[in-house]
């Protein structure tokens, strides 16, 4: 593959007051990314640097190495006319004392697209870190939820069957969450990006109320599945599912914290314990916390977002 020269593109893009005092050099290679980022400011701690969920390969006082996979990192892929193209954001994690702000910027190669390429080879479960060496994994699983999909075509009407979890590893037992979820035709959202709403409302599955969609029973507290029909949106094209992920205490479920779907003649119920699906209720309005402090000291709560995809509904009728 032949890269195209997007450097000089995306250093413009870079906050000037950033640029001032840091520099990039990007290489992209036939299937890696070598980046050098190099900063003039003696407080940056150049550990704190993430390339996607990559930490660098290497450091000094001065610069942040990455060498890495395209497959690695959580790099987007997208294919537009005759390029094809990976993204990725290599982001500062501010620590609170540090005089440096947190700060995202965008990395993106570009490359003529094969000939013969098609995906038709799909890894559907790729892995993000959070906070607290927390590690989330989603993914498009097969009809039983026992391990990856074999295909990421489904038929209209069909059930789609997607995974998340979080190893906890020293954490205590966590409960994952899927506060929101939507379908969208591209890898990244934008303001004005036409969206598809499968779960709003801190945890509502509203797309359960028009379709036979529906959480499963929890095998464990960690992961979450949920089979989702599918549906019209971009019918026959690509289409990408953007979650948001939340890894909470087991206790202290509140309408803010829950995972509810919509049951036909019963109305709506609590996947973790129905005798409380009133926490559901909000799901018709708007879902706010009653309390002060939605957060009691103490209490662990991390958040991820993920991308599924690309996935292809197709019309069975056809």
């Amino acid at each position: 593959m032949m890269a195209f020269f997007w450097q000089g593109t995306l250093l413009l893009s870079l906050v000037a007051a950033v640029s001032v005092y840091a520099d990039m050099k990007l290489d992209c290679g036939p299937d890696f990314v070598t980046l050098v980022w190099t900063e003039t400011r003696s407080q940056a701690d150049m550990s704190l640097f993430r390339l996607g969920s990559c930490f660098p390969t290497s450091f000094t006082a001065r610069e942040a190495v990455f060498s890495v996979d395209l497959n690695d990192c959580n790099f987007r892929k997208m294919v537009t006319g005759d390029q094809l193209i990976y993204t990725n954001d290599l982001t500062y994690i501010s620590s609170p004392d540090s005089r440096i702000s947190p700060f995202n910027h965008p990395v993106l190669c570009a490359y003529e697209r094969p000939k013969d390429w098609y995906p038709l080879i799909y890894d559907p479960v790729f892995n993000t870190y959070g906070q607290g060496d927390l590690v989330f994994h989603t993914g498009i699983m097969n009809d039983d939820f026992s391990g990856p999909a074999e295909s990421t075509s489904f038929p209209l009407g069909a059930f789609i069957p997607i995974m998340a979890s979080v190893e906890q590893r020293t954490h205590q037992p966590l409960l994952l969450l899927l506060e929101e979820c939507v379908a969208a035709a591209t890898p990244e959202l934008q303001p004005e990006t036409q969206l598809y709403q499968i779960i709003t409302n801190k945890g509502c599955l509203v797309d359960s109320k028009t379709s036979n969609s529906k959480f499963q029973p929890r095998q464990k507290s960690s992961e979450i599945h949920l089979s989702l029909q599918a549906f019209r949106f971009s019918l026959g094209k690509e289409v990408f599912i953007h979650c948001k992920l939340v890894a909470w205490d087991p206790i202290g479920l509140d309408n803010t914290k829950k995972a509810c779907h919509y049951v036909k003649d019963h109305g709506w119920e609590l996947l973790d314990n129905p005798a409380y699906s009133n926490l559901c209720d909000c799901c018709e309005t708007t879902c706010k916390s009653r309390r002060m402090r939605s957060t009691a000291s103490g209490k662990v709560r991390m958040v991820q977002k993920s991308v599924l995809g690309p996935l292809i509904i197709t019309n069975g009728n056809s």
